[in-house]
């Protein structure tokens, strides 16, 4: 009963859609965690919108990152109508987060390096504009 359980909710999404989710799961309940309750505040560091803070700043916003993964593990796993088209507009942040983090970070590799991660990131970003089918109330049940 349980395996079927859990096999029905893997197949309600396609295979790329199931690493995002289980991206956001990791980062929900094993990495946020350590990264919020365990790292030093010296060591921590967030990104946003391709600027990184370190320090307190870093911790002080990691919860916001820890709600965001919550939400897309949630809204994966139960294919909320929602997550369209708000998992494009975070995975198109994340796009133009790694281009910018490339020029402004100093471990950045430039703007070569910076076009090829934003590419990268752009592929999983027009996959999920174009899912918006996924996320409807025939598939969501």
């Amino acid at each position: 009963m349980t395996t079927n359980l859990l096999t029905h909710h893997w197949q309600r999404r396609p295979w790329w859609m199931n690493l995002l989710m289980g991206f956001c799961l990791y980062m929900t309940f094993i990495y946020m965690p350590f990264d919020i309750f365990y790292k030093p505040v010296a060591d921590d560091e967030e990104v946003w919108f391709g600027v990184t803070l370190h320090g307190w700043p870093a911790k002080l916003t990691a919860p916001l990152h820890w709600l965001i993964y919550g939400a897309g593990a949630y809204g994966f796993w139960h294919m909320k109508r929602w997550m369209w088209p708000w998992a494009a507009v975070y995975s198109a942040q994340v796009v133009i987060a790694m281009f910018v983090w490339n020029l402004l970070d100093p471990r950045g590799g430039g703007v070569t390096s910076g076009a090829i991660a934003a590419a990268v990131f752009l592929i999983p970003t027009i996959a999920l504009w174009r899912a918006r089918q996924a996320f409807s109330s025939e598939l969501a049940k």
